[in-house]
């Protein structure tokens, strides 16, 4: 089932968007911290959940395996791409849909849990899209929304400087590209906020750190080298960067280079991911 949006999302989402290479491979890199924020969530044999914005699918299986074969897996995303990727890699009895989260075709009351996953910023109203994903709960059920990074990343622990810098580059080229301020892209550090706003009750947080240090294993070097220094930092952060700046990135992200970040025995990444849960009325 497809509903397409009006407008594309905040960020540019879209039925046709794909990112669905860089989905694949932040799900194998930080799936032992995904699993452990699932696994916190106290599920139960029978539950019926729903994964709102479920990508290419990785954590359907997880909260497959919470809620045992007893229980019942949905999972909704907007573009094509993960839809079929997700459908490709679900096991009988967990079912994905592509829809709108907006526009999410089940009944009312209908699940225990909706787990919502680095999507919720993704809405140009946050605030709606809680009230409406949890017009889907039933009495007293949760709504999980998982976010990355509310604390700033670490990369080059030993040049908070340039890190600063690209950050900060970052931020002003996604800004550029979809036309935004930063009050616009505040919601990715108000979840609990926006779980209040929406009238969630008994509001909690927890934060998981996604650590690692060298060596690194071959699921976080793919992702750091392939999503974050090529696909996410590269050349685009040229014009946004002073040139002697964007030389010394571009020796750290290189894996050719002799100073390649992800090779140094000293590489020590950090990366947060925090999980509000709100419930509604019994």
């Amino acid at each position: 089932m497809t509903a397409a949006p009006a407008q594309a999302g905040l960020l540019g989402d879209t039925a046709t968007r794909d990112y669905s290479h860089k989905l694949r491979l932040f799900n194998a890199f930080a799936a032992p911290e995904l699993r452990q924020a699932i696994a916190s969530l106290g599920l139960k044999p029978g539950m019926t959940v729903l994964d709102a914005g479920c990508g290419t699918g990785e954590s359907l299986q997880w909260l497959a395996d919470e809620v045992g074969p007893s229980g019942k897996v949905f999972g909704i995303d907007l573009a094509t791409a993960h839809v079929n990727a997700a459908r490709e890699l679900a096991s009988p009895g967990i079912h994905v849909l592509q829809a709108d989260v907006l526009k999410a075709p089940f009944p009312r009351r209908s699940f225990d849990l909706i787990w919502c996953v680095n999507t919720i910023n993704h809405l140009r109203d946050p605030v709606r899209g809680v009230q409406i994903l949890a017009g889907l709960l039933r009495p007293g059920a949760r709504l999980a929304l998982g976010q990355s990074s509310l604390v700033p990343d670490m990369y080059f622990a030993w040049d908070s400087r340039l890190e600063r810098l690209t950050n900060e580059a970052v931020r002003q080229y996604y800004r550029d590209r979809y036309g935004l301020s930063e009050v616009d892209l505040r919601a990715i550090r108000s979840i609990v906020g926006v779980l209040h706003q929406g009238q969630l009750h008994h509001v909690t947080a927890r934060t998981f750190m996604i650590e690692r240090v060298s060596p690194l294993g071959p699921a976080d070097e793919r992702y750091l080298h392939e999503a974050i220094f090529r696909d996410t930092w590269g050349e685009r952060l040229r014009s946004y960067l002073p040139e002697e700046d964007f030389a010394a990135l571009a020796r750290l992200t290189d894996a050719q280079h002799p100073q390649f970040a992800l090779r140094r025995p000293d590489f020590h990444f950090l990366q947060s991911f925090t999980v509000a849960l709100g419930q509604t009325q019994p």
